[in-house]
């Protein structure tokens, strides 16, 4: 019987000295950003990105183990007068390419002939090194879809490069039984929705191919699986609007992968779902199992307003990685950023591990 433990025991050895650590971040990490972005560049070094820190621009921070992170300090200055944009600097990404880098970004657009409250578009800007300093690649928006469009995300695939954005819910009131259910409630007279869409995008980004498709959008119906949790912020009276945004693409073997955000980037259900597709410009699918990330106060924790994400992979070039933002107890209303284990199961299921917290 001794034996039998012995060997139990040097195999529980061997197992825990052939498997290799998963990354674990000392979550919330201290950084104040909303709607995180990191970039791996082929240099080896994740550059992070995200809503503040800065006005009228973006900032950066680096590191090599996405634990220890430098302030690169502001890589972009918008709201000049030569700029084309003018306030609200908004959920930028960072592409390479090319040997160039590219700061995706959405702002209020200068040309505002109708005095509109939500003038957001989204533009690009070019730099020869990734911690800048980046400057407009035109003076101009990509494009003028005709609405406000927000949170920019690229996927480039056989030569071909595609733009997903959100609609957003500004002068987009829409019918549907959950705003019948609010109006019976006497809690708002309408619902306004921000809708996911994909378009090709011209290879240089001087704007787009076709017209943009309609991907993802709230459910119209009460008994849809998706309608609870992606209607939370109306159901509970926090404000007459759904929102689809936040998108994020990525491929598994066959497989497209949208994570999208619902709920108010404000509060505290905002979330985190996905949906899936065989081709870029769908049809895309949302997942039963949805959300994949949202608050966790109700199980003893301490972190609600999850959401917004992108995906990165840790150093050990495997393990996929949710970066993204949320709040705790501690840091109020401050949005800070959290960044979890993910992963894709034997059954094509999304699966984010988080959120966790040191305290946890």
């Amino acid at each position: 019987m001794k034996k039998n433990y012995f060997l139990f025991f040097v195999l529980m050895l061997f197992m825990a000295a052939c498997t290799p650590n998963k990354f674990q971040a000392e979550n919330p990490i201290p950084v104040e950003f909303g709607d995180p972005y990191i970039l791996k560049a082929s240099d080896g070094i994740y550059y992070m990105i995200g809503t503040g820190g800065v006005k009228d621009g973006f900032k950066m921070y680096s590191s090599s183990d996405l634990k220890n992170w430098k302030d690169e300090g502001r890589i972009y200055q918008g709201n000049t007068d030569d700029s084309w944009n003018v306030a609200n600097f908004w959920a930028p990404e960072l592409y390479e390419k090319d040997g160039k880098f590219y700061l995706l970004f959405s702002a209020d657009w200068r040309e505002n002939p109708t005095n509109e409250l939500e003038n957001f578009r989204i533009g690009v800007a070019v730099s020869d090194n990734p911690t800048g300093p980046y400057t407009d690649l035109m003076d101009r928006p990509i494009f003028d879809p005709g609405y406000p469009v927000i949170d920019g995300n690229l996927w480039f695939e056989d030569g071909k490069t595609y733009l997903y954005y959100s609609r957003c819910c500004y002068k987009n009131p829409v019918e549907s039984e959950v705003a019948d259910w609010a109006r019976e409630k006497g809690m708002f007279n309408e619902i306004e929705e921000s809708w996911v869409y994909g378009v090709e995008l011209q290879p240089d980004f001087s704007g787009i191919i076709g017209e943009p498709e309609l991907l993802l959008r709230p459910p119209l119906k009460m008994d849809d699986e998706q309608a609870e949790w992606e209607s939370r912020s109306v159901t509970s009276g926090e404000v007459n609007r759904r929102w689809t945004e936040g998108s994020y693409i990525f491929k598994n073997e066959d497989t497209y992968y949208i994570m999208y955000s619902a709920n108010y980037f404000g509060g505290k259900n905002y979330a985190v779902g996905y949906a899936t597709s065989d081709s870029p410009l769908g049809p895309f699918k949302k997942a039963d199992n949805n959300p994949v990330l949202q608050k966790n106060v109700e199980q003893g924790g301490v972190v609600t307003g999850t959401g917004h994400n992108s995906v990165t992979v840790a150093p050990d070039g495997e393990t996929m990685l949710c970066v993204y933002h949320g709040r705790t107890s501690k840091t109020g209303d401050e949005r800070v950023v959290f960044i979890d284990p993910m992963e894709i199961d034997a059954n094509g299921k999304l699966i984010v591990h988080g959120p966790t917290t040191k305290e946890n």
